[in-house]
C-alpha cells in the first residue's frame, strides 16, 4: 500500500537483527545494510489464535503442534479491504475498482530426532489497484524455503537451505490501446552454512552459497484491436557462487574481533545477445551466448572486520571495515521508487557495484542502564555506479544498456541515538546527518551531485507512556529531507507536443517529509496466555500532504507556463482495531 503498512507482519516475527556497519561474511550479493529476520517456528505444545480486526485491515495468526513436542506449524496473514468499501459508492466506476493488499507467512517444522530438524516456510504477498475497466495494476512476491538443521557434535552444526523467490508486476490498459505489460524476477538459491565452536574464545562460521537469477524485463503484449505493437524483451540470466569464512574471536574479556573473508564469482548465462556500445550509447557490436553457456565473468574478494572494545561495563568503542559486491542493479528515472522500476544484471557492459565502508562508533549506557546513547560515523566509497542519460527510455527498451552511464559515488554521515529503556515513560530519539553523492563524466560537467536517495537530515522520535494498568499511549514522529530530483530547465514544442529538457541532475529537492502518528491501547483483559485490547490510531495526525511523486504540466489556459504538482497518497487516517489472543 505504497508504504502505509510495514512490509513485515510483526505477528510472524521471532527476532530481528540489523547490520549497518560491520556486515558478517555470510551475507553478500548487495552493498546495502542487512536486515536479518527470523520468523516464529510455531508452538509445539499448545494451540494459539492471535490477531486483530480493524477498520482498515485485519490479521490472523494460528499456531500449534502437529505432533506434540516434535512438530508444529505457524500461519499468519493480513489483508486490507478498502475495495469492500468501494462497492458502497454510488459511482459505477468506483464500484468496479480495486485497492487492497494481502500477505501470508507460513512455517512448518519437524524435529526428526535430537540431531535433525526440518523447516519449511513460505511467504506470499500481493498489492492490487484498478480503476473500472481502464487499468489494472498489481505486483507481489512469493518465496519458499526448505532448511535442514543438523547437529554433527556438541561443537559443530550446519544448516542446508534451498530457496525459491519470485517478484512480478503486471499492468493492464484496457482502453483503445488494450495492452499488457508484465515483468518477472526469479531467484533459485542454495546455501550450506556451518558453525563450529573452536574454543571458548573462537566461534567459526563458514560455508558456500550459490544463486541463479533470471530477469524477464517488461514486455508488451498487445490485444487484437490495440494501437500498440507487441514487444518481447529477451530474458537475462546470471549465476553467482560464494564461499566465506568468519571468526568471532574474544581476544580478552574486553576486546572482541570479528573478521572474515568472502570470495564471490559471477557469470552471465545464455541464451542471449549482449551488445557493446560507444560513448553515445549506440550499439556497435554484439556477442551471442548459447543456451547454458557462460558469458562475462567476474571474481571478487570481500574482506570483513569489526572490532569491539569495552572500556568499562558501560562504555564500548566499535570500529569496522567491509567490502561488498552487488550484481543486481535497480534503475529508476522517477522521483520515487515504483514497482515498475527496472532491474538489470551485471554483464559485459554493466560491471558489479563495489562498496568499501568504514565506521567508528561510541556506545554508552548510564543511569543504571536506564538510558543508552550512541554516536557512530561512517564513510562509504562506491565504484561502478549506474545512472541514465538525459531523456533515457527505461521501459520496454531492447537496448537498455545503451541508456546507462557509469561513474562512482560516496556516502558519509554521523548518527546519534538516545533511548530511555525503563520506566512508565520510555522511547527513543535518533538523528542522522548524512550525504550521498555521485560523479559521472557525462552528467553535470563531471561535478559531484546528490544521489536520488540523498537525505541530509533524518529524525525519528518514538514515545510510549503507560498511563495506568489499562491504558498505554504512544506517539511516533518522523522527519527527513526530501529526495533529490531533476526538474525541467525549459521546454520546447514539436508537432504540437510539449517536450521538457533538463539541466542539472538532482539539483532540486522534493518537499521535506514529516508525519506524526498517535495511538492509544486499552487492555480489556490480559492473562498469562491470552489478552483482549482495543487500539485507537491516528496516522498523519496533522494531515501533512507528503509528496509521493511530483510531476510537471502546462498550466491550464497558459501553455507557456509550467507548474509543478505533487501526488500525495495519504492524509489523516483514523483506525480502530480489536486485538486478541487465546
Amino acid at each position: 500500500m505504497f508504504g502505509f503498512f510495514s512490509t513485515f507482519n510483526s505477528d510472524a516475527i521471532k527476532d530481528v537483527n540489523f547490520y549497518k556497519g560491520g556486515v558478517p561474511a555470510q551475507y553478500g550479493g548487495k552493498i546495502s545494510s542487512v536486515m536479518e529476520i527470523t520468523t516464529l517456528d510455531g508452538n509445539n505444545q499448545d494451540f494459539n489464535v492471535e490477531g486483530g480486526l480493524g477498520l482498515i485491515a485485519s490479521r490472523l495468526k494460528l499456531e500449534g503442534p502437529i505432533q506434540k513436542g516434535k512438530s508444529s506449524f505457524m500461519i499468519s496473514g493480513r489483508r486490507t479491504y478498502a475495495d469492500v468499501f468501494l462497492k458502497l459508492s454510488s459511482d459505477e466506476n468506483i464500484k468496479k475498482s480495486a485497492l487492497f493488499f494481502y500477505d501470508l507467512n507460513a512455517k512448518l517444522n519437524y524435529r526428526i530426532n535430537d540431531k535433525n530438524t526440518l523447516y519449511l516456510s513460505g511467504y506470499f504477498g500481493k498489492d492490487a489497484m484498478a480503476y473500472h475497466d481502464l487499468f489494472d495494476f498489481n505486483w507481489g512476491n512469493a518465496t519458499g524455503t526448505m532448511r535442514w538443521n543438523h547437529v554433527w557434535s556438541n561443537r559443530l552444526f550446519s544448516n542446508t537451505t534451498l530457496i525459491f523467490s519470485k517478484f512480478n508486476y503486471q499492468v493492464k490498459i484496457e482502453d483503445d490501446n488494450n495492452f499488457k505489460i508484465r515483468s518477472d524476477i526469479y531467484n533459485y538459491n542454495f546455501k550450506q552454512d556451518f558453525q563450529y565452536s573452536l574454543s571458548d574464545r573462537h566461534n567459526l562460521k563458514f560455508g558456500v552459497q550459490a544463486a541463479l537469477q533470471e530477469i524477464r524485463p517488461a514486455s508488451i503484449e498487445a490485444g487484437e484491436d490495440s494501437n500498440v505493437n507487441s514487444l518481447k524483451i529477451q530474458h537475462r540470466k546470471g549465476a553467482d557462487i560464494a564461499a566465506y569464512l568468519a571468526d568471532d574471536w574474544s581476544i580478552t574479556d574486553r576486546l572482541k574481533l570479528n573478521y572474515g573473508l568472502r570470495a564471490s564469482a559471477y557469470a552471465t548465462l545464455g541464451p542471449g545477445t549482449f551488445y557493446t556500445y560507444d560513448q553515445a550509447g549506440e550499439a556497435v557490436d554484439s556477442t551471442y551466448v548459447g543456451n547454458g553457456k557462460l558469458g562475462k565473468k567476474y571474481f571478487y574478494l570481500e574482506p570483513r572486520v569489526s572490532l569491539n572494545y569495552a572500556i568499562n561495563d558501560l562504555t564500548t568503542l566499535k570500529a569496522s571495515f567491509n567490502t561488498n559486491v552487488q550484481y543486481l542493479h535497480q534503475l529508476s528515472n522517477t522521483t520515487s521508487s515504483l514497482p515498475t522500476d527496472q532491474y538489470v544484471l551485471s554483464n559485459n557492459t554493466i560491471k558489479p557495484q563495489l562498496s568499501n565502508q568504514y565506521s567508528l562508533g561510541y556506545f554508552r549506557n548510564f543511569a543504571s542502564n536506564k538510558y543508552e546513547f550512541s554516536v557512530e560515523g561512517y564513510y562509504r566509497d562506491l565504484k561502478n555506479q549506474i545512472d541514465y542519460r538525459n531523456g533515457a527510455d527505461l521501459q520496454a527498451n531492447e537496448l537498455l544498456e545503451g541508456e546507462l552511464l557509469f561513474g562512482k559515488g560516496r556516502a558519509y554521515g554521523i548518527e546519534w541515538f538516545l533511548k530511555k529503556r525503563l520506566g512508565r515513560f520510555n522511547g527513543w530519539l535518533s538523528y542522522t546527518l548524512s550525504k550521498s553523492e555521485r560523479q559521472f563524466e557525462q552528467i553535470n560537467d563531471g561535478k559531484w551531485f546528490s544521489a536520488r536517495q540523498d537525505k541530509t537530515h533524518n529524525i525519528a522520535i518514538v514515545a510510549q507512556y503507560q498511563l495506568n494498568p489499562k491504558w498505554n499511549l504512544s506517539a511516533n514522529f518522523v522527519y527527513y529531507t526530501g529526495d533529490a530530483v531533476t526538474m525541467p530547465a525549459g521546454k520546447y514544442f514539436v508537432d504540437d507536443r510539449t517536450i521538457f529538457y533538463y539541466d542539472k541532475r538532482n539539483g532540486q529537492r522534493m518537499p521535506a517529509y514529516h508525519r506524526l502518528d498517535l495511538a492509544a491501547t486499552y487492555d480489556i483483559k490480559r492473562t498469562k496466555n491470552s489478552y483482549s485490547s482495543l487500539s485507537f490510531g491516528l496516522y498523519n495526525a496533522y494531515n501533512r500532504k507528503n509528496a509521493y511523486l511530483i510531476d510537471f504540466r502546462e498550466k491550464e489556459g497558459q501553455s507557456n507556463v509550467t507548474e509543478i504538482y505533487r501526488i500525495a497518497l495519504f492524509g489523516t487516517i483514523p483506525s480502530i482495531t480489536w486485538n486478541f489472543k487465546f
